[in-house]
Parts: structure tokens; C-alpha cells; sequence
């Protein structure tokens, strides 16, 4: 039996793999997946403390604080992470191809074939790109609402720490804010970015799945070890 690393053959078809994902793609997709993880569970924490403190004699267990500056910690990280895949979006050789499925978005008959697909009545259509319509219109979607979590993330961040970056982002935070309508219309939408963030999640794991189960290309797989399998007829 030949190895994975070189193209196999049936009757029929030929089925090889190509590199789909680069490194530093996959590495900047876990670590997003880390800290928005630990960001959903730290901000419920923040919105509703549902842990009671351990009880101690030393004033020195706060609890709330520390549930805080994970927050703030893992907010930054995925900060870092995100300007890392604007960049390699922009710029990367690998991601060339999703930069392809742009063209897809203003194509009437790509939406039509793309959903008939979804609704199990036609056949996979052809991509120009790495994402069907839906997909890059999904991934647009999460990129509005997780500026918009790190705008008034950075709003909320200024009032707690007035030094440093802190210090510097005051200005035009706070400018931002009053744009906005005040520091508790700030809060609100900060949750409901977050929710919007949850259900992208939820929508996100169902196509992958579909797709890796119908496409059977190992779309999961890829975005661990960077490779995708694709069938090609003789």
C-alpha cells in the first residue's frame, strides 16, 4: 500500500491530499479557540459570580479579580492571535486561496447551488476558493462581532486600568464610549456580541461536521494536521 504522502488510486478516481492549512494558520486557530473558551467562562463569571469564595482569615482571596484579570489576560491574546490571521489573510501564500472564495460572495447562482446543497437537493457545487459563500459570509460575521467584542472590551478594559495601555487607550475609549451611549449600553452590547460569538460557534461546528461527513475531504482533520483530501476522476 503506497503512503499518504503520495496520490492513491482507484478504478475510478484519483484521491490525494494538499496542504490546506499552514502552521501558523492552525496555531493561531487554537490559540483563538483557547482564549475565547476561556473568555465565555470568565465573562459569565464576571456577569453572574457563581462561586462562592473560600472563607480564610487573610483578606487576600478575591476571587472576582482573579476571574477578571484572566479575562483580560486571555482578551489580549486573542487580540494578538486575531491580528495574526488578518495578516496572513492578507498577505499569506496558503491563504491565497481564501482570499479566492471572495468572488463567490456576489455570485447569485453560488448562494443558490451552495443552500440546495445544504438542503441535501443537489450535488457538491464547485469552489473557486477555500469557503462556499455562506461560509466566508459566516466568517465576516465573526469578525464584525469580535471587533465589536474587543471595541467595548478595550471601553470596559480603560476603566479598571488607568496606566500604561491603559492609559493610552483612555482618550479615544472613552470617546467611543459617549459615542455609543454610555458605559452600561457598552456592557449590554458587550454580552451581545458575546452571544452572537456562542452562536457562530454552534453554526461552525455543525457545517464542519457536514462537510467532513458528505465531502468526506477530512475538513476537520485539516485544521490539525493541514491537510485535505480531494478526489479527482482519471
Amino acid at each position: 500500500m503506497e503512503s499518504l504522502s503520495k496520490e492513491t488510486s482507484t478504478e475510478e478516481e484519483f484521491v490525494r491530499h494538499e496542504v490546506e492549512f499552514s502552521v501558523i494558520f492552525r496555531l493561531q486557530h487554537w490559540v483563538r479557540v483557547l482564549a475565547i473558551t476561556v473568555l465565555i467562562i470568565s465573562g459569565f463569571y464576571l456577569a453572574y459570580p457563581m462561586l462562592s469564595q473560600v472563607t480564610t482569615n487573610e483578606p487576600t482571596n478575591f476571587m472576582y479579580a482573579l476571574f477578571r484579570s484572566w479575562h483580560v489576560i486571555f482578551g489580549f491574546v486573542f487580540i494578538s492571535a486575531l491580528i495574526v490571521k488578518i495578516y496572513i489573510f492578507f498577505f499569506g501564500k496558503l491563504e491565497a486561496r481564501e482570499r479566492q472564495s471572495f468572488r463567490d460572495v456576489f455570485s447569485l447562482n453560488a448562494w443558490i447551488r451552495q443552500i440546495g446543497y445544504y438542503l441535501l437537493l443537489c450535488k457538491r457545487p464547485k469552489l473557486r476558493g477555500a469557503y462556499n459563500p455562506l461560509q466566508f459570509a459566516a466568517y465576516f460575521l465573526f469578525y464584525v462581532l469580535t471587533t465589536g467584542l474587543i471595541i467595548t472590551g478595550l471601553i470596559l478594559y480603560v476603566h479598571v486600568y488607568h496606566e500604561g495601555l491603559g492609559g493610552f487607550l483612555y482618550e479615544p475609549m472613552r470617546a467611543i464610549e459617549v459615542m455609543l451611549g454610555g458605559l452600561a449600553v457598552v456592557r449590554e452590547l458587550h454580552h451581545i456580541f458575546m452571544w452572537g460569538v456562542i452562536l457562530f460557534i454552534v453554526t461552525h461546528l455543525y457545517l464542519v461536521s457536514f462537510n467532513t461527513i458528505y465531502m468526506k475531504e477530512g475538513a476537520i482533520d485539516a485544521i490539525f494536521s493541514g491537510l485535505k483530501w480531494h478526489k479527482k476522476h482519471k
